[in-house]
């Protein structure tokens, strides 16, 4: 017996319409089209810089703009180094960014594991408290600060750049609770009953677990401690201790600023976030969704 048979006289089989067919090819169509808009505007002021890197100083603010260079200008490369000790400053940066990022992922992690899994008075209001530091501008607490270093004499060093960070942050702290969080507490009683210590179940199973989280973590840090420009100009003042931002600054006169070379070093200095972000794409995407931080 066919299928119209055993439905009766009067049903029929009805196939999508052609509205509905028709939705559903335009449907990822504009979608992607969008992403693709989006990602091309955002991708803008990048794609500006890059090839402003390689024009001459004139042709830069040319009117009307004209995006690609008449001759490419690979000796900018070349000579951004030359004016000025751009691997010094790079390893300065780089030393001081690896540092930051070695202390944040010990230090939150360790306070992320304690308010996601362990019961004492307060934890709450601590954590709320701990939080609220977010809402206080990093400049409010500048002049405290250096009051303090200069107490300690580290004024003209890399430590008030890197002590800090061993002391974790409010951001760090609640993007690793948050993923601790979402592991079972089953885990962490079965290690109880085997006999772990509480850091035992830290180290050897939280961390391996929050690998995604930690390197979201690791690339906002190096993010963060890689383009800082305030903090070393306030706490450093000799030439060799300078970072590359810094370094970058002094493209920028009074009443000129060598926009072609500051385009040059300012493309050099992006490669090695680039380079953090492909190694740890995988562990980005999936510690972003699995923490809940999204925007």
């Amino acid at each position: 017996m066919t299928a119209r048979a055993q439905l009766g006289p009067r049903a029929t089989l009805k196939g999508p319409s052609a509205w509905e067919t028709l939705r559903k090819v335009l449907r990822p169509v504009v979608v992607h089209g969008f992403l693709i808009l989006a990602s091309l505007i955002m991708a803008l002021p990048f794609i500006w810089m890059v090839l402003s890197s390689l024009k001459a100083q004139p042709e830069i603010f040319i009117f009307p703009p004209r995006w690609l260079p008449k001759t490419p200008l690979w000796s900018n490369y070349i000579e951004v180094t030359k004016a000025m000790p751009f691997t010094w400053f790079t390893y300065n940066s780089l030393k001081i960014a690896v540092l930051t990022v070695l202390g944040q992922i010990l230090s939150a992690s360790l306070a992320a594991y304690a308010f996601a899994r362990l019961r004492f008075p307060g934890r709450e209001v601590m954590f709320l408290t701990w939080l609220g530091c977010m809402m206080i501008p990093g400049q409010v607490t500048l002049i405290p600060q250096f009051i303090l270093f200069r107490s300690f004499g580290w004024l003209d060093t890399h430590l008030p750049l890197v002590i800090p960070s061993f002391f974790g942050s409010a951001f760090g702290t609640f993007l690793l609770r948050q993923f601790f969080m979402t592991i079972p507490m089953e885990l962490e009683d079965a290690a109880i009953v085997d006999g772990c210590t509480r850091f035992r179940i830290y180290w050897n199973i939280m961390m391996p677990l929050a690998k995604p989280a930690l390197a979201t973590l690791a690339v906002f840090t190096f993010m963060g401690s890689w383009n800082s420009l305030l903090e070393p100009v306030v706490y450093l003042t000799t030439y060799r201790k300078l970072t590359l931002p810094v370094g970058l600054a002094f493209f920028r006169g009074q009443y000129t600023t060598n926009w072609a070379l500051l385009m040059a070093g300012a493309t050099l200095s992006v490669v090695p976030i680039i380079a953090l972000y492909i190694f740890a794409q995988k562990y980005f995407v999936q510690g972003v969704v699995m923490s809940g931080i999204k925007g």
